[in-house]
């Protein structure tokens, strides 16, 4: 199975090749705009979540290059529209050159912190601390799903718990978030994230939801859990495991 160490280096690879072939359609003919507006999108959306997790500290500059309400930004430069007063034809693939100029200024903006990504995580000084306990979190999540399949449900649910614990002390850590207590526990984080903004409502509920599922597997003995509650907490760690930074 391809570790998640191995597979960022290849995303940042591949994000920084199809970069180059976007960057070249702009440095092209005009009628080359079908085909930057058709691939940037999926582009933008791939290398976004990269820079956040790579980069994190560029990731505002990354998103204001794609979209700034207080400055032009590359989304109105694509989207363009020539005013009819202009006496232009109104074609989807006509940008005027100063504005693909500014386009063009603003996407290698973008693919030079791609490139950074690249550069920071083949550095000797790239702490590979998180991605290492991804690699680990997968493996346990596995190893509860076989529990819960055999029978095992408690404490498949226990594994899962475990993770999850983990994952949103690492979350704190990663936002700088003061724990207040040695012995924390889901629901001890969870609220500490939502205090600081970090998670809003929805995903604090989803997190509570969690915890509880959790607590049928460690405290409460005379009710036993069923499978598919397991289930439902497994697949609800994955989720905050891979998407909660």
């Amino acid at each position: 199975m391809i570790s998640n160490l191995e597979k960022y280096k290849k995303d940042i690879e591949d994000l920084t090749q199809d970069g180059l072939e976007l960057l070249a359609f702009l440095e092209g003919e005009n009628e080359n705009l079908l085909k930057f507006r058709a691939k940037y999108e999926i582009w933008y959306s791939e290398a976004l979540y990269l820079v956040k997790i790579i980069l994190p500290d560029r990731l505002n500059d990354f998103k204001d290059y794609y979209e700034n309400k207080k400055v032009s930004s590359l989304k109105g430069a694509i989207t363009y529209t020539p005013p009819r007063n202009e006496g232009i034809r109104l074609d989807y693939d006509y940008m005027p050159p100063k504005k693909i100029d500014f386009a063009q200024s603003l996407f290698a903006n973008q693919l030079n912190i791609v490139r950074s990504c690249q550069r920071r995580f083949e550095s000797s000084l790239f702490d590979i601390e998180q991605l290492v306990q991804a690699d680990l979190f997968d493996s346990e999540l596995g190893a509860a799903k076989e529990l819960n399949k055999k029978g095992f449900n408690r404490g498949a649910g226990a594994i899962a718990g475990v993770v999850l614990e983990r994952h949103l002390s690492q979350v704190c850590y990663n936002h700088n978030v003061k724990i207040l207590k040695r012995n924390q526990t889901i629901n001890d984080y969870n609220q500490l994230l939502k205090n600081a903004d970090i998670i809003e409502v929805k995903d604090w509920r989803f997190i509570q939801r969690l915890a509880d599922l959790r607590n049928l597997c460690d405290h409460d003995k005379k009710i036993e859990p069923k499978q598919e509650d397991i289930e439902e907490l497994i697949s609800g760690v994955e989720k905050i495991s891979k998407t909660l930074f």
